[in-house]
């Protein structure tokens, strides 16, 4: 894959300054590259991950969420999503949880059957079907549930030193702040490291994240690392993230959407280097087929890989002149041989069209009402008909 010095404006240059970073440290594991793959829904499965694994193995790739209920109940899809490469290390999974007796089976369940050894969890998700159980970005306004969840699963996780972290929210909306109580009570309950996704859970994806938050909490929470994430499209916004916030490391999630090189550059931006990936149509063709293959031994289905393939192709392909037939026709796509036939068409030569293949990836959105539990917010304890939802939430989100 083509290496450049990328072009950097004044500010780039200064944040570039933080590089190269000291190593980060998540209980026993050491990163070289102080960054984490966002886990991210129908994404970050074991495919996703090898990919990116090929471009940063120093890095910390994280599964897509897993139900707690499910993994206790041995789920069949929940037991695959699991499943790491031998070669994958640390092995990270996700766990998504409202009970803490629940939750702390299921990392009971990963530490002594050694599926794992590093369990983040969930408390970010903004989507209607979570938070209106209660769950994810919603939980931590209940500060004790928020309490019971972390330290069941920190305490089940310690017995086999597997450490735990946690990835959150802002809060709520602007009049429901919970981050900074959060990663408080997440540091005396002994996480390893509290990651921020810098908006609230009724921003969703849109609008701009507020870093501003990131510095504040790095600023409350002094003995364990704090991880920094929204709005990182490239190495230089990693950076950036870095030295305004004094963050720790990144979290990377969408704009790693068809670009899994992006991890390359990240090695190569916190090492102090200012060589970036800029390949070729040809290249990034030839990566976009081995993800449809790596998905085809995933799911050991070759027809279910390229449906999965089909909705990264606008990523892959975003800024390059590919033609609209030919992109409708891989939207389409339903074999390993028709996806090289469609592939062969585009020219290979193309050179990285800069700008217009950089910037947001995914779908922005728009601000939306936070559906919650009834009087969910009238108190940060729960009563007794709030509890009986959140008893009910894990039953209504799949196993993955």
């Amino acid at each position: 894959m083509t290496l450049t010095t990328a072009p950097q404006s004044t500010a780039e240059l200064a944040a570039s300054a933080v590089a190269p970073r000291p190593k980060l440290r998540i209980g026993p594991h050491e990163l070289g590259t102080p960054v984490v793959l966002a886990p991210m829904a129908g994404i970050t499965n074991r495919a996703f991950r090898r990919l990116c694994r090929e471009a940063g193995p120093d890095c910390l790739f994280v599964s897509e969420m897993i139900t707690s209920r499910a993994l206790v109940e041995r789920n069949a899809e929940a037991m695959r999503l699991i499943e790491h490469d031998p070669d994958e290390a640390p092995r990270s999974i996700q766990l998504y949880g409202v009970d803490p007796r629940t939750v702390g089976l299921a990392a009971r369940m990963l530490v002594t059957e050694d599926r794992t050894d590093h369990i983040d969890l969930n408390f970010g998700c903004p989507v209607p079907k979570v938070t209106r159980k209660g769950g994810g970005a919603a939980l931590p306004w209940k500060i004790e549930l928020f309490r019971g969840i972390v330290r069941a699963a920190v305490s089940e996780a310690s017995r086999k030193g597997v450490p735990v972290t946690i990835k959150m929210r802002i809060g709520i909306d602007a009049d429901h702040i919970t981050y900074l109580d959060a990663a408080r009570i997440a540091e005396a309950e002994g996480v390893a490291a509290v990651a921020l996704h810098a908006r609230t859970a009724s921003q969703a994806y849109s609008g701009q994240a507020d870093w501003e938050a990131i510095a504040r909490l790095k600023d409350a929470v002094t003995t364990i690392p704090v991880l920094g994430n929204g709005d990182i499209w490239s190495a230089q916004d990693a950076l950036a993230m870095v030295a305004r916030t004094g963050c720790d490391g990144v979290v990377v999630g969408r704009g790693c959407l068809g670009r899994p090189w992006l991890f390359a550059d990240l090695s190569a931006a916190f090492a102090g280097s200012s060589q970036r990936a800029t390949p070729s149509l040809g290249q990034v063709s030839a990566t976009l087929r081995r993800h449809a293959v790596y998905l085809a031994e995933f799911y050991e289905d070759e027809a279910k890989a390229c449906r999965d393939i089909r909705k990264h192709i606008a990523w892959y392909l975003k800024g390059f002149r590919a033609g609209s037939d030919v992109r409708h026709q891989l939207a389409l796509v339903q074999d390993l041989d028709s996806l090289d036939d469609l592939l062969s068409r585009l020219p290979d030569d193309d050179p990285w069209p800069g700008e217009p293949a950089e910037g947001q990836r995914g779908r922005a959105g728009s601000p939306r009402h936070v559906v919650l539990p009834e009087r969910w917010i009238d108190s940060r304890d729960l009563d007794e008909q709030q509890a009986a939802a959140v008893a009910q939430a894990e039953l209504s989100v799949s196993g993955g």
